[in-house]
């Protein structure tokens, strides 16, 4: 069993996902699309449309429109005149064809098509509200109240609060009601304690399992991410930072220490949820050329290398996540949503 499988089990399939991959949904779209790019089943100027390309992901509109963003960035298609995107780079007119399954790599009979869970159209949308409110302390959740904000049913609302659990976003407390938990300076140091600990020993187990071709295209995306920077998207760096701490490390073959770091996971995503609030983007590249260091030791086959340079990452990057969300707390005060209340 490879490490990807043990990775999937790790993170949990109850949420009705079929599709492998456990980053966010625009970067699995993003990834799938590329790949069939790459290999030649999206053929050069087929044009993409949200619509299509939602339906075969089971997915809102949200998701794709994201994932077309990147692989723009990425100039793997291009936009035209006219409605949508068009596949590779030139003038040529769109080559409207039926967009199948087997194009994406499914199965034709549609087996291997995910099914998408309802509290996804919700999900990222609710998880940056959650960390701003975090900031300024503990809040109680009601979940009826949560559902008819995000106008969806009470189940999809508990399904999105179960996901923000496993990420230690809000628990229950004693009466099992919803709780947010605070996000101060002493929880980010725990949060820390754990990565540092944890990481380079999943990196190094991971790194037999990476696939180099896999390693060889995180390893351009940082480059070419790198050569423009600032000129970058909250996206673009959001899918950086999955490529190294989420996709390479869920090679590792042991599904327990997946488990073990996934609450610390919660760490990557403040930050992004935190610039272009109260931070704008820093002027100098806050982790490209560390994550860059890290991928030319595996590409060196220096695992203990890698590991020594991933720690050091973690290490350094404490302080300036602990100034951001400070701004945060000094300069943006939210709207306090109708199901969040302060607990005193």
């Amino acid at each position: 069993m490879t490490g990807r499988v043990q990775d999937r089990t790790a993170e949990g399939s109850g949420s009705g996902e079929a599709e492998p991959g456990t980053g966010p949904l625009y970067l699995r779209v993003r990834d799938r699309l590329a790949q069939a790019i790459a290999e030649g089943r999206l053929p050069r100027g087929a044009l993409l449309l949200e619509g299509p390309v939602a339906r075969l992901f089971s997915s809102t509109r949200t998701p794709v429109r994201q994932a077309f963003a990147l692989l723009e960035e990425a100039r793997l298609i291009r936009r035209f005149d006219g409605r949508g995107y068009v596949v590779g780079q030139g003038r040529g007119a769109p080559k409207r064809l039926s967009l199948t399954p087997g194009m994406l790599g499914f199965d034709d009979d549609g087996q291997g098509l995910r099914k998408a869970p309802g509290w996804e159209a919700i999900y990222e949308s609710l998880e940056r509200e959650m960390v701003h409110i975090s900031v300024f302390g503990r809040h109680r959740v009601n979940e009826v109240e949560l559902s008819r904000d995000r106008g969806v049913g009470r189940q999809v609302a508990r399904d999105a609060l179960t996901r923000l659990e496993g990420l230690g976003i809000v628990e229950k407390d004693e009466r099992m009601r919803w709780t947010l938990v605070p996000l101060d300076e002493k929880r980010m140091h725990d949060l820390h304690d754990i990565r540092i600990a944890l990481e380079p020993m999943a990196l190094v187990r991971a790194a037999p399992f990476l696939p180099p071709a896999e390693r060889r295209a995180m390893t351009e995306r940082l480059e070419q991410a790198l050569a423009v920077y600032p000129d970058l998207s909250i996206e673009v760096m959001d899918g950086l930072e999955t490529d190294l701490h989420i996709t390479c490390l869920g090679y590792c073959p042991n599904p327990e220490l997946l488990i073990a770091l996934r609450r610390a996971r919660f760490m990557l995503n403040v930050s992004k949820h935190v610039i272009g609030v109260s931070h704008r983007m820093p002027a100098d590249e806050p982790f490209i050329a560390e994550h860059l260091a890290v991928f030319r030791a595996l590409d060196a086959g220096d695992s203990a290398r890698a590991a020594a340079t991933l720690r050091h990452h973690i290490a350094v990057s404490l302080p300036k996540v602990i100034g951001r969300v400070a701004e945060l707390r000094a300069a943006h005060r939210p709207d306090m949503p109708v199901y969040a209340t302060p607990v005193a």
